[in-house]
């Protein structure tokens, strides 16, 4: 099958290429429904989370809040949302590693198409787990005081930073050969940067060198963005950084991984 058979935005029309990327988030959510361990990620994971840190450890930890569980939900949102959109990369791994990828290419569609159904299929799995941690949150004592407004614009920044975190994933499931040491790598970079941040402690708790950093990095400050509209109804002085940050990431990783993808796709 030669090239001219695969069909691009700009020949295809916006419309053709969405199309496309319907169908193939489509094809996504069969597979998750045929296997569902897939969502084992953004269901047992984190309410595990909840449970540990909120029953376990929540009262040995002392935070700038009248109620641990309250400060505690930002960060288990913004940890499942970081995972959930880079184990983006492991899910296309599996598709380049077991040829997938090579059937889509013979067929009359956009090639980018496949990577978009990917990241928003991601993006669904990620509100399934908003969803799913307010819940169990609310069974064990969290109460967002933000009002409705200030819960949409945290969720809303929430996938934000997950769909950006998603080309992350592309680009790396696209270089790494395997989805296992893509696993590892995952597991290696989001965990530390995770505890690392305000997500379970108050930054100022840790020595100064180890604060200065966690309070610039982009996962305390989409944390406290998140925590601040959940409780206090405004995004506070983290939610311009975390907005930056996640529109930096999303300008230079989707082009980098639509390169990365080609590179793999067509050698």
């Amino acid at each position: 099958m030669t090239a001219t058979t695969r069909r691009e935005p700009a020949a295809a029309g916006i419309g053709t290429w969405l199309s496309d990327a319907w169908q193939m988030v489509k094809r996504n959510l069969i597979h998750i429904r045929r296997t569902p361990e897939l969502l084992l990620d953004v269901t047992i994971s984190p309410i595990m989370f909840v449970l540990l840190f909120s029953l376990v450890f929540g009262g040995a930890i002392d935070v700038p809040r009248d109620s641990y569980i309250n400060f505690l939900m930002a960060g288990i949102f913004v940890q499942t949302i970081a995972f959930a959109g880079i184990y983006t990369g492991v899910l296309l791994a599996n598709d380049l590693k077991n040829g997938m990828i090579d059937r889509f290419r013979s067929l009359p569609m956009s090639q980018s198409s496949v990577l978009t159904g990917r990241t928003l299929t991601d993006l669904l799995r990620a509100t399934l787990a908003v969803a799913i941690m307010w819940l169990v949150g609310m069974a064990v004592g969290f109460r967002p005081s933000g009002g409705v407004l200030g819960g949409v614009g945290a969720v809303g920044l929430m996938l934000l930073f997950g769909f950006a975190l998603s080309w992350i994933g592309v680009a790396m499931g696209a270089l790494v050969r395997t989805p296992e040491a893509l696993q590892g790598i995952i597991f290696a970079a989001v965990f530390p940067l995770t505890f690392v941040s305000s997500a379970f402690v108050d930054t100022a708790t840790m020595p100064d060198w180890l604060e200065w950093f966690a309070n610039r990095q982009p996962m305390t400050l989409v944390i406290d963005a998140v925590r601040s509209l959940t409780l206090d109804g405004t995004g506070g002085p983290a939610a311009v950084p975390a907005i930056l940050w996640s529109v930096g990431i999303l300008a230079v990783c989707f082009p980098l991984g639509i390169w990365a993808f080609n590179r793999r796709t067509l050698q």
